[in-house]
């Protein structure tokens, strides 16, 4: 009988990868992916929002986070539909993205195009450090 290797990460690993520890938007159906980069004056975030009316998205930022929410509203028929099918999910959404830089949330600005939600936001200027000679007073 051969010898299996016990790899004890590989079992923890596979314990986070269950559904239950899946971010709950993703097991809605809802893909909140972002992506965050810095280009030479701001940091970007993208989000792909198909079907979303960009009147009805909240942006925010709080403590170094970008914060989008919104609701994809189900349509109203009065006829009846016989589905076969229904995978697009209707309802809230709410997605967190960490701002890896400090940036002037006040000059935001956020453009919607083609289902495509970008958020740009100039960085701040950083404070350069510098050295600084403290003197040690002796106490008498």
């Amino acid at each position: 009988m051969p010898l299996i290797r016990w790899e004890p990460f590989k079992e923890f690993d596979r314990f986070f990868d269950d559904e239950l520890f899946r971010p709950l938007s993703s097991r809605l159906g809802w893909d909140l992916a972002v992506d965050v980069y810095e280009d030479k004056d701001s940091v970007v975030a993208e989000m792909n929002l198909p079907g979303i009316d960009p009147d009805a998205l909240d942006i925010s930022f709080e403590e170094g986070y970008l914060r989008v929410s919104g609701s994809r509203q189900e349509e109203k028929e009065t006829k009846k539909k016989d589905y076969h099918s229904k995978e697009i999910r209707r309802g809230s959404f709410e997605r967190l993205a960490r701002i890896p830089r400090a940036v002037d949330a006040d000059k935001a600005k956020a453009t919607y195009k083609d289902g495509v939600l970008k958020v740009v936001m100039p960085r701040k200027a950083e404070t350069r450090s510098r050295q600084v000679k403290v003197r040690v007073e002796k106490k008498k």
